[in-house]
Parts: C-alpha cells; sequence; structure tokens
C-alpha cells in the first residue's frame, strides 16, 4: 500500500513532474508561443503589403481629394484602419477572372494574333475601415485589372458612413474592359 500512496505523491497530481514531461510541457509552450508571433508577424506583414497596392493608393487618393466625404469624416486628420481579412467583402472575383477565354486566330497569310476575348477582368472588391474626428465608415473600393497595361484601374469607390449615409467618391468614367489583344 505504501507504494500506492508513494505514486500518488510523486505522480501527475501534484507532485514533481517526470524531467521528460517537463521538457515536452515547456517545448508545447515554446512551440505556441512562436507560432502565436508568427501569425501576428505574417498577418502585420499582409496588412503592410496591402496598403502598398496600387487600388489602395488610388482609392486613398480619391478620398483625400473628395471634401464632402473629408468633411462627413471629420478630416483631417484622417484615419485607415487594418482590413478585416476574414471579412467576406473582401475578395479577389475570382469567378469573373476565370471566364476569360484566349483564342489564337491563324491569318491565311500564316501570320497569328492572340485575343482573349472576357466577359470581364479579375476585379478586386474591398471594404476599407476610415474614421475621423466627427465619424467613421467604410471605403468600398472596386478596382479591375486592365491587362493591356497591366494596371489596376478604380472602378467605382463609395464612403459608407455608420449612419446610413452613402458618399460617392469615385466612379470611373470609362466602363469595364470587355475585349482586348495581345
Amino acid at each position: 500500500m505504501r507504494t500506492g500512496h508513494r505514486r500518488a505523491q510523486h505522480g501527475f497530481l501534484g507532485g514533481k513532474m517526470p524531467a521528460s514531461l517537463r521538457k515536452l510541457q515547456q517545448m508545447a509552450v515554446f512551440m505556441g508561443l512562436f507560432s502565436g508571433g508568427g501569425c501576428i508577424v505574417m498577418y502585420n506583414l499582409m496588412q503592410k503589403s496591402f496598403a502598398r497596392t496600387q487600388y489602395y493608393q488610388q482609392a486613398l487618393e480619391q478620398l483625400n481629394s473628395n471634401p464632402d466625404a473629408l468633411e462627413a469624416l471629420g478630416a483631417p486628420p484622417l484615419k485607415v484602419h487594418n482590413i478585416r481579412l476574414t471579412d467576406g467583402s473582401n475578395r479577389v472575383d475570382t469567378e469573373r477572372a476565370q471566364r476569360i477565354s484566349t483564342y489564337r486566330l491563324v491569318m491565311v497569310v500564316g501570320s497569328s494574333s492572340t485575343v482573349q476575348v472576357t466577359s470581364g477582368s479579375p476585379r478586386i472588391l474591398i471594404k476599407l475601415p476610415v474614421s475621423g474626428t466627427k465619424s467613421a465608415g467604410y471605403l468600398y473600393i472596386n478596382s479591375e485589372m486592365d491587362h493591356s497595361r497591366q494596371c489596376w484601374c478604380l472602378q467605382d469607390v463609395t464612403l459608407k458612413l455608420r449612419d446610413g449615409q452613402n458618399i460617392p467618391v469615385y466612379h470611373s468614367p470609362v466602363e469595364s474592359i470587355t475585349v482586348q489583344e495581345g
């Protein structure tokens, strides 16, 4: 009976832990901290990368040049917050991008050219949180890839405030590109 009592004293319930189990516990804590730190670093790198994109910069330029939107927010100062990466509103419209079909046309004389017929180019839809001293809301950014110029072109930028007010910030004078040659 004394042996069983001794096991209870030095077992897992309150006595000393075996050395190998202690090492495993330390490794688990270390790996948890390392993984968590890695996730935080990755999140911050993704936010910085996003902030350097062409469509992000263009949309903020449009917002900063719109006096009605800035006044409604109470800016300056304008505060731009991190996007919510898990928000379903922030996306690349891949379904639209996959509808691109490429055809090679061969002329009788032997020269050929490639024509891309699209029902739409890739499109980015972003919901960017912004705030000022009076109000806050989201800057909705809609941008489309122009393959001929290899750049993103803003299609529409709208500020939607928390009180429900919608302020058009920018709308492209050019409609979406539907046929491109390469």
